[in-house]
């Protein structure tokens, strides 16, 4: 299945009409080492574009955006006790599961690493 990625660093890991939202690699690697995660609640609406949480680094507090619009059916409560999961292993650390309505503007891996470098 492949990773698709925004504009913002996020990752969108599509499956049916559901897709898991992560961090990115490069995005995870900016903020430094991760300290907490605000999960939203289920069944809250995420837009393209808009935030739908916050994540605490040692650096800063920084909005995670959603690069779909639909219905939060999951979050990944594993990292409220371990946030250092999205430094350790950003593609396995998925924040939410969306029931997906619209996907926004989307690269694809190779696409995402160029966009990076610019």
């Amino acid at each position: 299945m492949e990773i698709k990625f925004s504009k913002s660093h996020e990752w969108v890991k599509a499956e049916g009409n559901k897709a898991k939202i992560g961090l990115s690699d490069y995005a995870q690697n900016e903020l430094g080492d991760l300290v907490y995660v605000n999960l939203p609640e289920v069944g809250s609406k995420v837009e393209i574009g808009t935030a739908f949480t916050d994540v605490e680094s040692v650096k800063a507090v920084s909005e995670v955006f959603s690069p779909v619009t639909g219905t939060v059916v999951a979050v990944n409560e594993e990292l409220t006790d371990a946030p250092e999961m999205i430094n350790n292993a950003p593609y396995d650390a998925w924040i939410i599961e969306v029931e997906v309505e619209a996907y926004g503007d989307l690269m694809n891996e190779k696409e995402y690493e160029e966009f990076c470098k610019q």
